[in-house]
């Protein structure tokens, strides 16, 4: 078995710019798994976008939900790791986000099944981060305001706007204790960023870290291209930027691989994996 891992980020990196993987990335996957390949993923997305996306790939190593909040086993269909929010955390977060008055969407995990709530889509980022994702992955939304939904399994919050307007809210954010903060461009609308909010204990580091230790792999090597993944690359032995990569993780990379349109991560890893 080999002892090295390869992890890739998903949105930017390992998919084009239509969010998919091209059909030369599926086949070249499948092949060099097959052949030994250890191989998996670390996105900000759930089981339910990724778990679309990656279909037709055979995943032997857990991926790395949600910036590292989860991880899940596709073979055997289950968490293996679930980092909560205290009650009280979940509280302050909701009275911050009602005080500069924004709203965002808030993801809860019980009995296995994630639930995504939003309190209103009046505005149009949130409208169509709804639409895209019913329309593509089949994914379902609940409404409710926030304070009426019971905070113990709560596991989430995202934001999606300009920012100036989410960059005041991160900032009251990073006082509350025992929270991790991510606040990145959205890659496929560039006025668009995002604001994600999760337990202290969870990052793509950690989830990296986690996947080392629990199939010791002796070295890892990881791909990204936005600021949410540089907390991966401190996890990493290997850094590779793809060429579209934001000029932060560029900088922290030890190579730049092709750009994600150009099958960056898989053509690297056919020359050197």
């Amino acid at each position: 078995m080999s002892k090295t891992l390869y992890i890739s980020d998903l949105d930017g990196t390992l998919l084009n710019k239509d969010a998919e993987l091209s059909a030369y990335t599926k086949t070249a996957l499948n092949r060099m798994i097959a052949g030994g390949l250890r191989f998996s993923a670390a996105t900000a997305r759930t089981l339910a976008s990724a778990g679309k996306i990656l279909d037709g790939v055979r995943w032997e190593i857990p991926l790395v939900l949600m910036n590292g909040v989860l991880v899940y086993d596709m073979e055997r269909k289950r968490y293996l790791k679930i980092h909560t929010l205290p009650p009280e955390t979940v509280a302050a977060v909701i009275e911050t986000l009602k005080a500069f008055g924004v709203t965002g969407f808030m993801y809860e995990l019980k009995d296995g099944a994630l639930t995504t709530y939003y309190e209103s889509l009046e505005q149009k980022p949130l409208r169509d981060f709804v639409d895209e994702r019913v329309a593509r992955y089949y994914k379902t939304f609940s409404q409710a305001a926030f304070s009426s939904v019971s905070p113990e399994p709560i596991i989430y919050f995202t934001l999606l706007d300009g920012h100036d307007r989410i960059k005041p809210v991160h900032d009251a954010l990073a006082a509350l204790p025992g929270t991790n903060l991510t606040m990145y461009k959205d890659i496929y609308s560039p006025d668009l960023w995002y604001l994600e909010m999760f337990s202290a204990k969870a990052s793509k580091q950690s989830g990296v870290d986690f996947l080392r230790e629990t199939y010791g792999f002796e070295r890892v090597v990881g791909f990204g291209d936005n600021l949410n993944d540089l907390p991966m690359f401190a996890a990493c032995d290997t850094k590779i930027a793809v060429a579209n990569a934001a000029p932060q993780v560029k900088a922290a990379a030890d190579f730049i691989c092709g750009a994600n349109d150009e099958d960056g991560v898989v053509r690297w890893l056919e020359g050197n994996a």
